[in-house]
């Protein structure tokens, strides 16, 4: 299990943050595995990295950019990732906003049960803490999100991800698997689907893609099949170009 040590001002903030953010009814989580799993959902810009540090119901801990805990890199990817959409004649403000949150993202994500990601050859460090942590018996959540649109519900997945199962598998000899989770803030709900399991006989490049799409397809249903309501999307675009489920 994690050993990491929290400041007291975090457990203070977390409790600050759990008492004002709204209460979300859990559905599917009979869905969940006993043992260690993925969970793989929206991003929902703040509200996935949010719900998954209060209201996951069970141990687990969460994949986060590593450049929002470097105090150095959250400026420049702050204001790539979060605000470089924006009109250009803001772009100044943004860029400002991007230094001043720097210090508050380390704090917050450096002591948050997370792991660090990375895009670059530093992606062999998370795999492997990804694989450590479940085979001490805690699940992990992923946002796999990026800016390439797939459908009004979800932005396409990288796939780097999926390679967790065959690491997982070859130090345990256990088939991992992966729950997609659903998170919709206008309804306060949290939403777990029909999980997907890895099967080390069957793993070649064309079912690690299948695994892949199955769960942005799994999520969609999810979304899908709740009432009306307004999707919160990865990108931080316009509050009005928000689609609906529906």
């Amino acid at each position: 299990m994690s050993t990491k040590k929290v400041s007291r001002a975090f457990k203070a903030f977390k409790a600050l943050i759990a008492a004002v953010y709204p209460k979300y009814e859990l559905e599917g989580v009979e869905n969940i595995p006993q043992e260690p799993c993925i969970i793989v959902g929206n991003h929902s810009q703040l509200h996935g990295p949010i719900v998954s540090q209060l209201y996951m119901p069970v141990k687990c801990q969460t994949w986060c950019m590593g450049s929002m805990m470097n105090l150095k890199e959250v400026p420049d990817y702050a204001f790539e990732d979060f605000w470089s959409g924006k009109p250009k004649r803001s772009h100044w403000f943004y860029k400002i906003l991007a230094h001043l949150i720097a210090p508050v993202s380390v704090f917050i994500f450096n002591n948050a049960d997370t792991i660090g990601v990375y895009h670059d050859t530093r992606i062999i460090s998370t795999l492997k803490q990804t694989v450590k942590v479940l085979s001490e018996g805690e699940s992990v959540v992923i946002f796999p999100e990026y800016h390439k649109e797939y459908n009004g519900i979800l932005y396409d997945f990288r796939e780097n991800f999926v390679e967790v199962a065959r690491l997982y598998h070859k130090k345990t000899g256990k088939n991992l698997s992966f729950v997609p989770m659903y998170i919709c803030p206008e309804l306060k709900m949290l939403c777990f689907g029909n999980k997907i399991t890895f099967d080390p006989n069957l793993y070649d490049k064309e079912k690690k893609e299948e695994m892949r799409v199955y769960l942005m397809e799994e999520i969609t249903r999810l979304a899908r099949e709740l009432d009306e309501h307004t999707v919160i999307p990865y990108d931080n675009i316009p509050k009005k170009k928000y689609p609906k489920n529906k």
